[in-house]
């Protein structure tokens, strides 16, 4: 044994150079910009991105050319600590693997916690500040942000005291809890966003907490089902763009009316230690997996039904009866300032919604997520889609569909397919 750990000492060390010397790639990336003062011309950015590439044990954050930058913090989601990093030149972030390095721009190297699990990722929260007087700048009263986004979602937060007074591109605005103004968006096409948004300040002196001070709280007001007569008071909404649910459906035939699924759900909660997926009625579930996509740690999961659900204290916060089936993936309690991401796998059974009629595939399904993808079963065409989607092959040559829904509501997909 002693005269092959050498060897074995430098299989791993080739292993984890080659994970390096892999093409860089990542999933989930969101970006926040908060404005600072306007005299300042600078603005914060928390960049929140999975680095995906298998054995990665550094990821490479391009920094901006034209802007000054401050790196403030990095840290690692899944426990909330801080990461070692530091700026390199593209010379020597090349050096370190990262290979599609220019040697005319700056990088944030991080080393990350752990090297990246075979299908798993690794989540880093990057807290930067860039000054930029060609994005960020002000002329007659007002301030301006014009900056291309290449990260498909996105938030923009104004200066305290200001409003939103144009965007060139369709956003949800929201007031935050301090009362500062938010803008956000998902991009849904392939290109970068060019985009321009106009703030002006308010007047000296106006309210701008939220909720106002002369008004009644939210959690005071008492919001009845939802009528189509009546306006929503004391309604509050969730941003779209942050949401990090994403589900991919694997078509099986037709004929068995079934399709195998995974989607993806990070619990930052602390104390949690279960998710709860309630099976949709009309459905039936088989062959429950779950893992944890940051350590690629396997988890416990149990199928239970009707009084089960009390017996293992299980409160689904309404009433279930006899027939609710409930899928509960266990894993250690969420730390304070941690969290955890889940993937979780099943096959669902849905004769209402996934048939074969008259030689033709039918799916008929409502997503609630704000990113879904289809992928036909094998030996399928397309022949229609109601909602529109990005298409393309997969790796196993099967078309696929991915669909975007930037708004809040439910995305009612109708697709149909024909043999080859």
């Amino acid at each position: 044994m002693k005269r092959w750990f050498p060897l074995l000492c430098l299989f791993s060390f080739w292993v984890q150079l080659t994970a390096q010397t892999l093409i860089q790639t990542e999933a989930d990336s969101y970006t926040r910009y908060e404005l600072l003062s306007p005299a300042s011309q600078s603005f914060r950015i928390i960049y929140d991105v999975s680095a995906t590439t298998p054995g990665a044990r550094y990821y490479f954050n391009t920094l901006r050319k034209g802007s000054q930058h401050t790196v403030d913090e990095v840290r690692d989601l899944y426990s909330g600590e801080p990461l070692r990093w530091r700026v390199v030149e593209g010379l020597e972030a090349r050096e370190y693997g990262y290979m599609a390095a220019a040697e005319d721009t700056d990088y944030l190297m991080v080393e990350l916690a752990r090297p990246v699990p075979v299908n798993g990722e690794a989540r880093v929260r990057i807290d930067k500040t860039y000054m930029d007087p060609i994005s960020y700048f002000s002329r007659e009263g007002q301030l301006y942000f014009e900056r291309t986004l290449g990260i498909a979602r996105n938030s923009v937060v104004l200066p305290k005291g200001y409003e939103l007074t144009a965007c060139n591109y369709p956003v949800q605005v929201q007031m935050e809890a301090d009362g500062r103004i938010k803008v956000s968006f998902m991009n849904t096409g392939a290109s970068a966003v060019p985009l321009k948004l106009a703030a002006r300040p308010l007047p000296a002196g106006m309210d701008t907490d939220n909720p106002p001070r002369t008004a009644v709280r939210r959690e005071q007001v008492s919001v009845p089902t939802l009528d189509p007569t009546q306006a929503r008071l004391g309604w509050s909404f969730s941003e779209r763009a942050f949401q990090d649910r994403e589900i991919v459906y694997f078509l099986q035939q037709p004929e068995t009316h079934a399709f195998r699924l995974y989607h993806d759900y990070t619990e930052t909660r602390e104390g949690m230690d279960r998710y709860l997926n309630v099976v949709r009625a009309g459905s039936r579930v088989e062959n429950p997996s779950a893992y944890v996509l940051d350590t690629g740690e396997k988890l416990k999961v149990e199928t239970l039904r009707g009084k089960a659900l009390a017996e293992k204290g299980i409160d689904l916060g309404e009433a279930a009866d006899s027939e609710t089936e409930v899928v509960v993936i266990w894993f250690d309690p969420v730390k304070k300032g941690a969290s955890t991401r889940l993937r979780i796998e099943e096959t669902y059974v849905d004769p209402n919604r996934y048939l074969l009629h008259e030689g033709e595939l039918i799916w008929d399904r409502a997503f609630g997520r704000n990113r879904n993808t289809v992928i036909l079963p094998d030996g399928w065409f397309l022949v229609d889609n109601l909602e529109p989607a990005v298409i393309d092959l997969s790796s196993d040559g099967r078309v696929r569909l991915q669909f975007v829904n930037p708004g809040p509501g439910s995305l009612e997909t109708w697709i149909r397919a024909r043999r080859r």
